[in-house]
């Protein structure tokens, strides 16, 4: 099997390794533009040597975005600000992706060190919350949204279609649909959120409803040679886990069989008491699960090793087809060149840099 330094060929673009930056948040947009903020951080991810950087959930509607500092991507002015984003990261050897969604009951709140709670109505940055039915998260995530009309979900779907136009105009090669941690897509599919008496809630097939519709509405749009991700939670750690994983295995090989090219397997966050056993690798049995029940590509990238060696057996005993590391990332940008050496592979090591810091740092030890 293929190890962290062997390219990952999918549709028509090649990763130069299977190291991954997955999207988090910065919180530092204005008015959903991206700022220099974003071009120096996403240009110094893609120079540490991964084969992606994923570039942070999008909202695809100014009422979609988490906190008011959050990207955007529902006018030009936002698409041509992330023009220079794409282009750093291109420039650097990685290949540039996108996550959009639309965080639901989740939004209109403060940044995390702000508070990360919802900003009361009639104060600034604060907006009416959508979603599939009037329930609040709780915790400081305590205000109750308005239950979604179907004019909303129409609405939603085209403006999360448009933004994968821009998207795809931009030259992003990686697209990446939000449909975990409790936003709205995710929302949709829970039975602890949804309590909608219509098509779009009650049983598996209709709680999957709003996720497959935009899913092949996106797919229509998004170039058949680029890749199109899904980031599914297929656990909530809270009742029921195994129904729900069946439940997710079933959508995802629905999206597989429309288009569907890997999956970011993660969680729901549906509800602020779910008994989420953090530690190492705590999603790799159901990434492994997820890969041999679909049969499509699969990372995941919670509380994953930074220890190369671990990294590179977990590929290629076939755990997983893309390693992928947040935290670490941002405390040392430079770890694919670390582990390169680490597993003794010094081409690897050298080419993971661009010639103005490899001459220097892989050349003299």
């Amino acid at each position: 099997m293929p190890g962290l330094f062997d390219p990952l060929a999918l549709k028509g673009v090649t990763l130069r390794n299977r190291i991954a930056v997955p999207p988090m948040c910065q919180y530092m947009a204005d008015e959903g533009r991206a700022t220099d903020w974003h071009r120096v951080h996403y240009g110094s991810l893609a120079r540490g040597g991964a084969g992606l950087v994923v570039v942070e959930a999008t909202a695809v509607s100014p009422e979609g975005r988490i906190t008011w500092a959050d990207l955007g991507l529902w006018n030009d002015a936002q698409a041509a600000a992330l023009e220079p984003v794409v282009a750093g990261i291109r420039s650097a050897g990685a290949v540039a992706g996108l996550q959009i969604g639309h965080a639901g009951r989740k939004a209109s709140a403060n940044r995390p060190w702000e508070g990360d709670d919802h900003i009361p109505l009639g104060q600034p940055n604060a907006w009416e919350t959508l979603a599939p039915s009037a329930a609040a998260f709780g915790k400081g995530l305590d205000r109750v949204p308005r239950a979604m009309t179907l004019e909303d979900i129409r609405r939603v779907q085209a403006d999360t279609v448009a933004a994968a136009v821009r998207a795809r105009d931009l030259g992003f090669q990686w697209l990446q649909l939000h449909m975990a941690h409790g936003y709205l897509a995710q929302a949709f599919f829970s039975p602890l959120v949804n309590a909608r008496t219509d098509a779009y809630g009650g049983s598996a097939e209709n709680r999957a409803r709003f996720l497959l519709e935009t899913f092949r509405a996106v797919r229509e749009v998004w170039p058949e040679d680029r890749v199109l991700n899904v980031r599914l939670g297929v656990v909530e750690f809270h009742g029921d886990d195994e129904a729900m994983f069946l439940e997710s295995v079933d959508l995802l090989n629905r999206m597989k069989d429309g288009g569907l090219d890997f999956v970011d397997v993660s969680m729901g966050f549906n509800t602020p008491d779910a008994q989420i056993p953090w530690g190492p690798g705590m999603l790799l049995p159901h990434a492994r699960r997820i890969r041999e029940a679909t049969g499509l590509p699969v990372g995941t990238s919670w509380n994953l090793s930074r220890d190369a060696r671990e990294a590179d057996a977990l590929l290629r005993e076939g755990q997983l087809d893309l390693y992928t590391l947040g935290r670490p990332f941002l405390d040392d940008p430079h770890w694919p060149f670390h582990a390169a050496r680490e597993l003794g592979l010094e081409d690897a090591a050298a080419r993971t840099l661009p010639p103005p810091y490899a001459h220097w740092i892989a050349r003299y030890r």
